[in-house]
């Protein structure tokens, strides 16, 4: 497997202090049924890093389905390309093969037909779906909704809008009012979150308090928060 990364468009949002730079990606493999469980897990893993759990096992489906359809029906082996990206408020999924004349279809339940099952799922949980030609190739693509104004926005659960007035608080008394009222990159966000972290683990100390008690608590309650959603494979 080939990682390429492409280039990302950060968008301004109000409200959200810290840009999440979401950039597309994609993955070049040979559609074979042995290498479905690696597309899932890097799936996983940038769906995770893009701060986006929630939409794992609803994308692993789109993309199982996709790939599946391309080995059934363009065959074994073929050479194949999955696109990851966001458009505007939609997670995209992309899968390019080089068959132009093998479309996928939807097949319902209903018809006895053996092929399209696959299709039928992604059309029953991706938001919309299609086929673009071009050329000597297709992209079958597919868009979920991720809740997010923008590629760049956050989901505004009450933790991580807490924790964002936290830093705007933190931030107002480190930092000039110009720099701190600018948009920040999340790498930046992360090297101020460690900045508070450790203040706070400093006042912990200074009134007589365990530090490393605290932040195994912390990292217990993040767990039970999150459902080990960050640890599965």
């Amino acid at each position: 497997m080939v990682i390429k990364w492409m280039r990302g468009v950060v968008v301004d949002v109000n409200g959200c202090r810290f840009n999440v730079a979401r950039e597309g990606w994609d993955l070049s493999f040979a559609a074979e049924v042995a290498e479905l469980a690696s597309l899932r897990r890097a799936l996983r893993k940038h769906l995770e890093l893009w701060g986006l759990p929630g939409l794992v096992h609803d994308a692993q489906i789109c993309v199982t389905e996709l790939v599946a359809n391309v080995i059934a029906h363009v065959g074994s082996g073929t050479p194949t390309r999955l696109a990851v990206s966001m458009n505007e408020g939609w997670l995209r999924l992309e899968v390019h093969d080089p068959e132009t004349r093998a479309l996928p279809r939807v097949v319902r339940a209903t018809t006895g037909a053996e092929g399209g099952r696959g299709m039928l799922m992604v059309d029953s949980i991706a938001e919309r779906w299609g086929v673009i030609l071009c050329g000597s190739s297709k992209v079958t693509w597919c868009e979920l909704p991720t809740g997010l104004r923008s590629s760049s926005d956050h989901l505004a659960v009450p933790q991580v809008t807490r924790a964002e007035a936290l830093l705007g608080l933190w931030g107002a008394g480190m930092k000039s009012e110009v720099v701190w009222r600018t948009r920040l990159s999340v790498g930046s966000g992360e090297e101020t979150v460690i900045d508070v972290i450790s203040d706070l683990l400093h006042w912990l100390t200074a009134h007589g308090c365990d530090p490393d008690a605290a932040l195994d608590r912390a990292q217990e309650r993040f767990e039970r928060e999150t459902g080990g959603a960050l640890c599965g494979g």
